[in-house]
C-alpha cells in the first residue's frame, strides 16, 4: 500500500491522508485549518475514491468533507455520534464562514446521506481493504483506523488519549504488529500533568472564586471540553451554581441521545441536569452577576457566546477566566495568556480578573507517545503528523535514535509506501 500526505504536516489541522489500493484510495480524514484565514489540504478527486473515513467531527479533521457531494456519492464511515457532531459543527462553519468554503449546506445534507455508520471494533470491507475502528478516546465517536489489505497493517491514530477521562475511556492499545503507523505528534514535547491532581486544583479554584463571590468563566470547545469540564464539576459535587452556553449545549443534546459514546453516562446525565443551560439573554446577563461557573465557547475566546461574558467578567477582580483548551499562538486566548490583556468594546485592555490555565488535554502527551513508540516492532515504518514542525521533527528523531525506528515527519505531497 501507498500512503499520500495531503495535509497535517509538520502543522496542526487540515488532516488528509489518502492510502491506495491499487486504483483507488481510502481517504483517512479531510479537514480544514483555521488561523488568520481557513486553509484547506491538497486536493484529490472524488472519482481517485473507494470511500472516506472519518476519525472524529472536529472541523480540522472533517471540515472540508462535504466537498466530495457536491456530484460525489461516495460513502463516509466513522462511529456514530461523529456524523451528528460534524453536522452540528460544518453547519455552524457554514454560518461563520461559509464566504471562504467551496460547498453549501445542500453538500452537507447530501454527504449525511451517504454516512455509514460502524462500531469500534467490528471490522468491514472498503474495497479490497479490511478496515477497522477502535476507539481513540479523543472526542465522542472518535476513532483509530486500522487498515489492512495484501499482508500490510497501517494504523493511522487521528488525534487520541490513551488517559481514562471522566467523559470517555482511554484509546485502544491492541493494535497487533503493524507495518505503517501514522500517529499525531501534537503534544511531543510537553507532558500532562496528572489529572487527577489537575482536576483537584480546578475545582479547589474555582471553589475559592466562587466563595469570595466572584463567577469564574471557562471558555471551552463546545463539542468534548465543554462536556468533559461539566462531569469533573459533577464528580467533585461542587455545590454552586453551573451555567452552560452555546454549543456545548447542542452536544450535550446530541450526546443525550448517545450514551453508549460516554464512559459514564449516569455521571454525564447528572452533570447535565445540574448545570443551568443558557436560552437567552437575559440568561446571560444573570449568569454574570452570579457566583458561578459559567462554561462556554469558543475555547480559544474567538468567537462565541464566550466573548459576551469576557465584558463583564474581565473588568473584576473577584471573577476568573479558567482556560482549559488548546490556545493556537495569535488567538484572543493566547494572548490572554501571555499578555492578559483581551479585545473589550474594540480596544486592547488589561484584564483584571483572575487567568490561569488547566491543562485538560484530550491528546497524548510526550510520556505517552514516547510509550506507544517503544512497543512497536522495530520493523514498522512511522510517520508523525499533526503538530508544529520542530514537533514532529523532533519526534521523529527520538523515534529513530532511541528505538531504531525508521520515523519521518512528512511534508504535504509526500508518498511513502508501505
Amino acid at each position: 500500500m501507498k500512503i499520500r500526505f495531503l495535509g497535517a504536516c509538520q502543522e496542526v489541522g487540515r488532516s488528509a491522508f489518502a492510502i491506495k489500493l491499487k486504483e483507488k484510495y481510502i481517504l483517512l480524514d479531510y479537514g480544514v485549518i483555521m488561523n488568520h484565514e481557513v486553509g484547506f489540504p491538497m486536493h484529490i478527486s472524488p472519482k481517485e475514491l473507494h470511500g472516506v473515513i472519518l476519525s472524529h467531527a472536529h472541523l480540522d479533521h472533517s471540515g472540508l468533507t462535504p466537498l466530495f457531494y457536491i456530484r460525489g456519492r461516495i460513502p463516509l464511515y466513522g462511529v456514530e455520534p461523529t456524523f451528528q457532531l460534524s453536522n452540528l459543527l460544518i453547519k455552524d462553519f457554514l454560518h461563520l464562514s461559509g464566504y471562504y468554503l467551496p460547498y453549501e449546506y445542500i453538500d452537507l445534507r447530501t454527504m449525511i446521506d451517504h454516512c455509514v455508520n460502524t462500531k469500534h471494533g467490528t471490522e468491514f470491507a472498503v474495497s479490497d481493504a479490511k478496515i477497522t475502528l477502535l476507539n481513540a478516546g479523543h472526542i465522542p465517536g472518535s476513532s483509530q483506523v486500522l487498515v489492512e489489505c495484501e499482508g500490510d497493517r497501517i494504523l493511522y491514530t487521528g488525534d487520541f488519549n490513551t488517559i481514562t477521562t471522566r467523559l470517555l475511556s482511554p484509546a485502544d492499545q491492541n493494535y497487533g504488529d503493524l507495518d505503517a503507523l501514522i500517529i499525531e505528534g501534537t503534544y511531543a514535547d510537553e507532558d500532562h500533568t496528572n489529572r487527577q491532581e489537575l482536576e483537584r486544583a480546578f475545582i479547589s479554584k474555582a471553589t475559592e472564586v466562587v466563595e469570595d463571590g466572584g463567577t469564574v468563566l471557562v471558555p471551552a470547545f463546545g463539542v468534548g471540553r465543554s462536556q468533559e469540564i461539566l462531569c469533573i464539576l459533577r464528580a467533585y459535587h461542587f455545590e454552586y451554581p453551573i451555567f452552560v452556553d452555546g454549543m456545548a449545549v447542542d452536544a450535550i443534546e446530541l450526546l443525550m441521545n448517545n450514551k453508549e459514546s460516554l464512559r459514564d453516562p449516569e455521571l454525564f446525565a447528572r452533570a447535565v441536569r445540574e448545570a443551568e443551560w443558557i436560552e437567552r439573554w437575559q440568561d446571560r446577563r444573570r449568569a454574570v452577576k452570579t457566583p458561578s461557573v459559567i462554561v462556554s465557547p469558543a475555547g480559544m475566546l474567538k468567537g462565541g457566546a464566550a466573548v459576551f461574558y469576557m465584558e463583564s467578567i474581565a473588568k473584576r477582580s473577584k471573577n476568573a477566566v479558567f482556560l482549559v483548551s488548546f490556545q493556537i499562538p495569535g488567538t484572543p486566548g493566547s494572548i490572554l495568556l501571555e499578555k492578559k490583556t483581551f479585545m473589550l468594546q474594540g480596544k486592547p485592555r488589561r484584564v483584571d480578573a483572575l487567568v490561569e490555565k488547566f491543562d485538560f488535554s484530550s491528546h497524548v502527551g510526550r510520556r505517552e507517545l514516547q510509550d506507544v513508540l517503544s512497543k512497536l516492532d522495530k520493523n514498522t515504518k512511522v510517520f508523525i503528523v499533526h503538530g508544529a514542525e520542530e514537533n514532529c521533527s523532533k519526534l521523529a528523531s527520538w523515534a529513530t535514535t532511541e528505538l531504531g525506528l525508521e520515523a519521518t515527519a512528512p511534508r504535504p505531497g509526500d508518498e511513502y509506501e508501505t
